[in-house]
């Protein structure tokens, strides 16, 4: 039986080869002129490289390298067994940006959507819409919606810090750890009104199980990382189903009046999906909004552990505001506008250590980009790796400077840790808000201290401290 399967793996290994092998020679012999680059092993490609450097903290290398050995404008290699473009530059992102649902449209491998779709909806049509967000996603993430969320964003983040920061003063906190505590309480409270510690730390693994799983091996067997992620799914959206049809009932008994009008409750008042597709959306909301944003507020407090000078500037400027509020008075939008330099400082962190390090679109058409033909099928990567840290936009790209953002600020569309263009991440506003007060609750009763500046940043997927990033807070001397 054991001969007989590896028979089987080699058979198909060798099926794979011989067909991408013949299709890149059609391609050669059809004098298709495509992007410089190598493709690396027979059906994994360079995934394993891929890997590998964001493992070990260098994910940016693997653009890098090829920038520089095929071309600083696209260049072509094979991930998650897909021939990829990889379209490169200031340029090249606009022209991703701009050309959405004309030459690319989203994509995501099918493992990360095995993850995230349960079996009822994988491959479905269904599938699809839900990989782009609702007009009720859109309308609750809006700037004039988000203004609403100010005072209950301070309200949890003071008592977050009151429970799990404060007790510990002067000694190590894990501060990786504990601001995923933090955004992933926030998201179920903003989007499912859910503010039970048990019901909130009972879904918390679960997630971060799932989230394990997107850049694992794709094999669904038990013991398998992925298999754990498929498990946690479900058991996540279990959960979720409850709340979302509890909310349902209260709704249909009470009327609108039910709850404060939390994602879930506008998404079943506004929408016409069924609660399998809420389910899914809320999930796939909990795991952007807390895990991108977590890794957002992490590396802004350790680059201002690490630099003083920097640090001592957000702290005049969020003192001036906190100066201006009456006792117990919470933060309004009008406070979030005044906090210019500290947003500057956080657009730098998201320079230097941005949470995602891309997307990837689908090629819907032959088309040509920078005298190179990219075809139809081809999948399309998009990468912060190829302007965050090149010296044409950024001089002395790795010194942490957020003046870069005064006045104009950076190029367009060298700066792109939410996307860009029409299709730019809808999220970004929250986040915004979201990392500034937790900034302001923080930097107004601490001083804070980094143990080691020289911790190592691993991938995975998102970039995160090795340890957890270790720094001591101490509080002011009021």
């Amino acid at each position: 039986m054991d001969s007989f399967f590896s028979y089987l793996i080699y058979f198909i290994l060798f099926s794979v080869s011989l067909a991408v092998i013949l299709l890149a020679s059609r391609l050669k012999s059809s004098g298709v002129n495509l992007p410089p680059g190598q493709t690396g092993w027979p059906v994994i490609g360079e995934t394993l490289e891929f890997a590998f450097r964001a493992r070990m903290g260098k994910l940016e290398r693997f653009t890098e390298d090829r920038m520089k050995k095929f071309s600083p404008e696209v260049f072509r290699t094979s991930l998650m067994g897909e021939n990829m473009a990889v379209i490169c530059g200031a340029s090249g992102n606009k022209f991703v940006f701009s050309n959405e649902d004309k030459f690319v449209t989203s994509w995501w491998p099918s493992s990360i959507k095995e993850i995230m779709f349960s079996p009822s909806l994988f491959g479905s049509s269904s599938s699809r819409d839900l990989m782009k967000p609702s007009i009720v996603i859109l309308e609750f993430l809006k700037p004039e919606a988000i203004k609403h969320y100010v005072g209950i964003m301070d309200t949890m983040a003071g008592k977050h810090i009151d429970m799990c920061w404060s007790s510990n003063i002067n000694k190590e906190l894990k501060v990786y750890p504990l601001s995923k505590k933090y955004t992933f309480a926030l998201s179920c409270r903003l989007f499912m009104n859910i503010e039970d510690p048990e019901f909130v730390n009972k879904i918390f693994d679960g997630f971060d199980r799932i989230t394990a799983g997107f850049i694992s091996l794709p094999i669904d067997i038990p013991g398998t990382t992925f298999y754990r992620a498929i498990k946690a799914r479900d058991n996540v959206q279990k959960e979720i189903v409850k709340i979302v049809r509890t909310r349902k009932k209260e709704l249909t008994e009470k009327g609108d009046s039910a709850g404060d009008h939390d994602l879930v409750s506008q998404m079943l008042i506004k929408s016409n999906e069924n609660i399998n597709m809420i389910t899914t959306r809320i999930n796939g909301m909990i795991l952007a909004s807390h895990e991108t944003t977590s890794t957002a507020i992490t590396f802004v407090l350790r680059f201002l552990a690490e630099f003083p000078d920097v640090y001592d500037a957000v702290l005049k400027e969020q003192m001036e505001i906190a100066k201006s509020k009456g006792p117990e008075e919470l933060l309004n939008w009008n406070d979030i506008q005044k906090m210019k330099y500290s947003w500057n400082v956080a657009k730098e962190s998201l320079r230097l250590l941005p949470p995602g390090f891309g997307t990837f679109r689908e090629a819907l058409t032959d088309f040509t980009y920078e005298g190179f033909t990219v075809p139809k099928g081809w999948k399309i990567h998009w990468t912060v790796h190829s302007t965050h840290k090149n010296p044409e936009y950024f001089p002395d790209p790795e010194k942490f400077d957020p003046s870069r953002f005064e006045g104009q600020g950076p190029p367009p569309y060298t700066f792109v840790p939410f996307g860009g263009g029409p299709h730019m991440c809808p999220g970004k506003e929250y986040a915004r808000v979201e990392i500034l007060v937790f900034i302001y609750n923080v930097v107004t009763r601490f001083k804070l201290e980094i143990v080691n500046p020289k911790e190592k940043i691993i991938y995975n997927p998102t970039p995160m401290p090795e340890n957890g990033l270790p720094i001591r807070f101490h509080p002011h001397q009021m």
